[in-house]
């Protein structure tokens, strides 16, 4: 396969002519393909330099033993002679005049042998799994690396992976898998997030009611966070925790593979589980605190007194024991204030210290800890809000929120770790909502991974130094399983990795797709549960000159034809190929499938409303939804998992939508959604109209909508019959439900409500 498009785009690399694969994952900075391949055999050795240090020979090791798995063959590793190097083998040398950094390398692979060079062990190693993509998928005869030449350096010195175990504990095994895929692509830094409000999940020697109490929930919300009222529970206790030898094990497991480990201990926030073991650190010591059963951010934070920031430093001094590495993550992130502004306590503190608010007292907490970690030759590593009341004087920022924190921090002065929510987050859905595995939401997909750029283009090239690199953040509250995890971080996460690794400009996501459709049975050898999005087909609608409605089928997977079928009937290799957009004249249910396992069923709604405008007769509230088409969009909402679909309103609802012309007009039909959680209620009443001159308008119904406030959200239909009625403009009047009840959690706070197509037949 030649790769002469991304040849293109990325000028670092170079292509020859020649048959060969490269399905690399991250693709290399500097890449010439060659013809011919290297033949692994019995007979090949894998030679180290005399003298080669343990770090070394220990690449030179994992590299085999990696080999053995996947490949069946049995390498031995010897020391290197002027014969030796002249043979059919496989050189592993340690080159300190190479200046392509500590993680870069140089690897030549001929038909007559392979040598790979690096400054540094960690480069050495990185150039064993680019040759570990480079061998077959699974055991095959022969055993072949295709020629070509590499120089190879990262973009980003950070190019991280988050996992938190706190919502749901994964064990140990799962771990070093995850550790051994991060490494595999070449990233570099494990984020492992230890403690929450839901479990503190890492032994502490001084203060063992940590993990005796801390650990341990009675039991687990069921279903998304929203999704029942009142809200159901498993009746399941859930529990886990890591002892420090088995985190000293994890540690230099991810240090035999370059991976450095920066644990976070959250505070002040998230810290119920905390409080709970040892309450005397919250503000209000006689409070009964229970681990959460349940997801969100709690008002229940440790409070600011010394007794608190003894036993942190405790904490984090034993922490330090167990995890070698520059960064300690203290969190800093959704800390309420609540606690803060009713302890006399705190106030106290404020007027002592001269703070303003809580948010400066905010600031007061970290710097105190920072403090700390620094006197032990560390550093902090804290989420965006440590921005608020003023940052730390030696802190590192971890932009969550968007991307203004990163560059707030940077223009600092302040080095940054880029993970946007809208571009990191591996918990947000990848598919279509209704078919995918509960997530807490969101819509993140392959595609949009990719095409995320680390580096604000706001910041000068000064600033820009101060981006370290990038992140992906997995956060379990719906993962309860490794495998859930699987599938939602992958392959996701080889996405991040590539644009943290290859230089910065273009990037070819054809090319990466089509290299990541051969990668994936690698993963299948691991194996890994990796979700298939990359092979969905996706559609939707547009007009064409004549005003008629077609459907466009996309796939991420260029490389494959899509087929299909407009009668009901199972779509097959048989049926039609997709080669252009369908045109509908009636409603249709579409069913498509591609050869590599993508399909579609999908049902559009051909009605007179379609893409006709409409207008709103009253102000919208600023929450409001008046910006798209969506109540004409012909896209019906089919879940509450996916709100992308619903249009909102804050107050009441006055549309009036225009057909064009006077038509026949038969049936009326729009839908509500129901999420009393959220405090989205559908409206009290629906009253809806039709006029042929815009002013006197007959009523089909006006009538209250009656539900149970209770039970599992929900969508509600609203039908209007007018049998052989003929209307130019559709009215549609809705009443606001106005404030959650009593027994509601947010008690007279206002309600909104959702709908999502107006459907006039």
């Amino acid at each position: 396969m030649k790769y002469l498009l991304f040849c293109l785009l990325v000028s670092f690399s170079t292509f020859a002519q020649t048959t060969n694969q490269y399905n690399l994952i991250p693709f290399p900075a500097r890449f010439v393909g060659q013809d011919g391949q290297f033949t692994l055999s019995a007979s090949t050795r894998v030679l180290v330099s005399p003298g080669t240090d343990a770090a070394a020979r220990s690449v030179a090791q994992i590299f085999v033993s990696q080999v053995k798995t996947t490949n069946g063959l049995a390498l031995p590793v010897v020391t290197t002679s002027p014969a030796l190097a002249k043979g059919a083998n496989i050189t592993l040398s340690i080159n300190k005049k190479l200046a392509l950094g500590d993680e870069g390398y140089k690897l030549t692979v001929t038909p007559a042998r392979v040598i790979a060079e690096a400054a540094t062990p960690k480069g050495l190693f990185y150039a064993t799994q680019t040759m570990r993509q480079l061998l077959p998928v699974a055991q095959s005869t022969p055993v072949t690396m295709p020629a070509c030449a590499i120089t190879d350096k990262p973009r980003y010195g950070y190019r991280g992976l988050n996992l938190d175990v706190s919502r749901h504990f994964m064990p140990v095994a799962f771990v070093k898998k995850y550790i051994d895929l991060m490494a595999m692509h070449k990233q570099n830094t494990f984020h492992w997030h230890l403690t929450d409000d839901q479990g503190w999940r890492i032994e502490i020697k001084k203060y063992p009611r940590l993990t005796q109490i801390g650990s341990k929930r009675a039991e687990t919300l069921i279903g998304q966070y929203s999704q029942n009222y009142p809200q159901q529970f498993d009746g399941k206790p859930h529990g886990g925790f890591y002892t420090q030898d088995e985190i000293r094990d994890v540690v230099r497991y991810a240090q035999s593979r370059f991976v450095t480990i920066v644990p976070e201990i959250e505070m002040p926030g998230h810290a119920l589980a905390a409080l709970t073991a040892y309450p005397e650190l919250g503000c209000e010591p006689t409070k009964a605190y229970q681990v959460a059963t349940k997801w969100g951010v709690f008002d229940d934070v440790f409070c600011p007194s010394d007794k608190t920031f003894g036993f942190l430093q405790d904490v984090l001094a034993e922490v330090m024991t167990l995890f070698p590495g520059k960064y300690i993550h203290i969190g800093g992130d959704e800390c309420p204030k609540t606690a803060w502004k009713n302890s006399a306590f705190c106030q106290d503190l404020m007027k002592k210290n001269k703070l303003k608010d809580e948010h400066e007292l905010q600031s007061y907490f970290i710097r105190r800890i920072e403090k700390f970690v620094n006197s032990k030759g560390r550093a902090i590593i804290g989420w965006d809000e440590i921005l608020e009341g003023g940052l730390a004087p030696n802190a590192t920022v971890m932009s969550w929120r968007g991307t203004a924190g990163g560059i707030a921090a940077a223009k600092q002065k302040h080095p940054v770790i880029m993970t946007p929510g809208a571009t990191c987050y591996l918990d947000h859905y990848q598919g279509n909502p209704a078919t995918e595995p509960l997530a807490i939401g969101g819509y993140l997909p392959l595609d949009q991974v990719y095409a995320y750029e680390p580096t604000p283009a706001e910041l000068s090239p000064a600033e820009q130094n101060y981006i370290l690199g990038v992140q992906g953040n997995v956060w379990t509250e719906y993962m309860p399983t490794s495998d859930h995890v699987e599938y939602m971080v992958f392959p996701r996460a080889l996405a991040l990795a590539e644009i943290a690794w290859i230089p910065k400009g273009p990037r070819n996501f054809e090319d990466f797709a089509q290299r990541l459709k051969n990668h994936l049975p690698r993963l299948n050898t691991v194996p890994v549960n990796y979700a298939k999005r990359l092979f969905d087909i996706t559609a939707t609608t547009q007009p064409n000159e004549q005003g008629q409605i077609q459907v466009r089928l996309t796939k991420l997977d260029s490389d494959s034809q899509i087929f299909y079928t407009t009668n009901g009937k199972e779509p097959s290799e048989r049926t039609t190929e997709y080669i252009g957009p369908i045109t509908l004249t009636k409603t249709t249910t579409i069913r498509a499938m591609t050869p590599t396992g993508g399909n579609l069923t999908q049902t559009f709604t051909l009605h007179k409303g379609k893409n006709k405008p409409y207008t709103y007769a009253t102000e919208l509230g600023n929450d409001s939804d008046a910006k798209t088409n969506k109540l004409t969009d012909g896209v019906r909402g089919d879940t509450p998992r996916s709100r992308r679909e619903w249009a909102n309103f804050f107050g009441n609802m006055d549309v009036t939508l225009d057909l064009g012309d006077v038509t026949s007009v038969t049936k009326v039909s729009l839908n509500f959604l129901k999420v009393i959680l959220d405090k989205n209620f559908p409206p009290t009443s629906v009253s809806i109209a039709i006029s042929r001159d815009g002013k006197d308008y007959k009523e089909a119904i006006d009538q209250p909508i009656t539900y149970e406030l209770t039970g599992p959200w929900d969508i509600l239909p609203v039908v209007a019959d007018f049998k052989t009625a003929r209307a130019r403009y559709v009215r549609i009047r809705a009443k606001n439900a106005g404030v959650c009840p009593a027994d509601h959690p947010d008690a007279g706070q206002k309600t909104y409500f959702s709908t999502d197509e107006i459907v006039v037949e």
